[in-house]
């Protein structure tokens, strides 16, 4: 079973919310998944992405591929992380 790590949409029209979710590759976006791992908001300048590290590390260590999406914003927000923290 291929498992991806990727966005599913939740929120209103016009107003987006993204939940960060393991899935079955072969799942539709909004389908089924099997864990719920963070959120993504991006009506936040800058986007807002909240996610469960040890979850993520979890899955990534047993073969959960990101996203192509999901790999840029953890990317981004690894980058702005290591920008906050004391030298």
């Amino acid at each position: 079973m291929a498992v991806h790590i990727r966005l599913a949409r939740a929120g209103a029209k016009k107003k987006p919310f993204y939940r960060l979710v393991v899935a079955d590759h072969r799942r539709p976006r909004n389908g089924r998944f099997l864990e719920n791992i963070g959120t993504f908001d991006p009506s936040k300048d800058p986007g807002q992405l909240v996610v469960n590290r040890e979850r993520l590390d979890y899955w990534r260590n047993n073969g959960a591929q990101p996203s192509e999406t999901v790999a840029r914003l953890l990317k981004a927000a690894a980058r702005a992380e290591s920008a906050v923290a004391p030298k």
